[in-house]
């Protein structure tokens, strides 16, 4: 075989733990919490939910298995239909007993927190991969380069709603937590050898903290192709729009974007019909909802057409200023930030990790908006600590950045 020919890895299709169960009842989920008990170890975890179908970001499935117990797939949709936590209180008191295993658990608290449950330690695989410096990080990849496998993937984007819930889908949700808790292994083998373990457990304990971010005000204004926009009234029809689209979507539970596109309602702001009828004949305002509940966007061009309060054309800043325009507004800023960044890169080299992983990006431009006075290395330190850079994340960098903008006042006072 030739050095250039690839070798295609074996494709796990099936979990390698033979034995999964479909949880669609308060009793069942009853067993699965005595069984879980009854097991020692991590508890793999992932979840499912049916992002760009559905307006709520909900759970419509959880995965977890420990030890060696079944692969449990939790239908929280049959077992508590208004999302109430209250039937999730004796499962959440066991996963509390021992670490999580997630891969990229962002993307996952958060609906788990919704039902009640949350961790006390955890193991992002992503994460460990991302601070050991892996080039792919995403499960399948991580499953590829590090357990020598391919997974079946082509569900991931499937609609998690449905039900009944088809037969392959639950095969490719068993995958997901069955690989976890090698994969945990494999990763903390490679940050064990790299000495970024303490990293890791760091990371890991700081995202027992997570919360998702709040809505950003006036969400309205992220209509894609709005900032094309530059006319007061013409913002006041695409809030009123957007503001019909949001109620209905709620009320429905459906994503947005699948009653009317954000291109529709941007279509019908730069150029407004007169009527309900000429909106009605607009073959660039479409959509599943955008015959069926017409009047309700007929309504929202009316009431954004007579409306007395007009938005702004930007909102008005918060926190620091945007730093690409630091270079003409603030160029002493943009000097200590251009002073930091080649730091920040060399830092990153070094540690064979995403720069991002060293350190929040914002952390950065906010030390070279405003360093601390004197500048010396606890005293960056502490603003680093300040803004939530982790211990680690000090230990690597406050010396390095000191050094850096000492450096640039005495070339700037000479």
């Amino acid at each position: 075989m030739s050095d250039d020919e690839v070798v295609e890895l074996p494709l796990l299709a099936k979990p390698k733990n033979p034995n999964v169960e479909l949880v669609d009842s308060v009793q069942d989920l009853q067993a699965l919490v005595a069984r879980l008990g009854a097991e020692s170890g991590a508890f793999a975890l992932d979840a499912e939910r049916a992002s760009g179908f559905k307006y709520s970001a909900r759970a419509y499935l959880i995965q977890v298995q420990r030890g060696s117990s079944p692969i449990y797939l939790i239908d929280p949709a049959a077992i508590s239909p208004d999302g109430d936590s209250e039937p999730f209180a004796a499962l959440a008191s066991v996963l509390a007993s021992d670490t999580w295993i997630l891969h990229a658990a962002t993307q996952d608290l958060g609906c788990l927190a919704e039902l009640g449950l949350k961790p006390t330690r955890l193991f992002d695989t992503e994460l460990g991969g991302r601070l050991a410096g892996l080039p792919r990080v995403g499960l399948g990849a991580m499953a590829e380069g590090l357990l020598g496998f391919r997974l079946a993937k082509e569900h991931s984007a499937v609609d998690w709603s449905q039900r009944p819930l088809h037969a392959d889908w639950l095969n490719y949700a068993a995958l997901d937590v069955d690989v976890l808790p090698e994969l945990m292994n494999a990763v903390a083998t490679l940050l064990e050898e790299q000495d970024k373990a303490e990293y890791a457990r760091q990371e890991f304990a700081h995202l027992l903290g997570f919360a998702p971010k709040g809505p950003k005000p006036d969400r309205w204004r992220g209509l894609s192709g709005l900032h094309e926009v530059k006319d007061q009234a013409k913002l006041a029809i695409a809030r009123s729009l957007w503001t019909a689209r949001e109620g209905l979507a709620v009320k429905m539970d459906v994503s947005p974007g699948r009653l009317i596109p954000d291109a529709s309602i941007v279509a019908v702001v730069k150029n407004t019909p007169r009527s309900r009828s000429e909106l009605a004949g607009r073959k660039d305002f479409n959509g599943r909802a955008s015959r069926t509940y017409l009047d309700t966007w007929w309504k929202g061009i009316e009431d954004g057409i007579n409306a007395r309060d007009l938005p702004p054309l930007r909102l008005a800043s918060t926190g620091i200023p945007n730093h690409r325009n630091w270079a003409n507004k603030f160029p002493e800023a943009d000097v200590r930030l251009n002073v930091l960044k080649p730091v920040m890169n060399a830092i990153s080299e070094e540690l064979a990790m995403p720069a991002e992983n060293v350190l929040t990006p914002d952390f950065l431009r906010q030390l070279a908006w405003e360093p601390p006075i004197p500048i010396n290395s606890p005293t960056v330190g502490q603003k680093l600590l300040d803004l939530g850079a982790r211990q680690w994340q000090v230990e690597q960098c406050a010396a390095r950045f000191a050094e850096a903008l000492v450096g640039l006042s005495e070339t700037t006072s000479s």
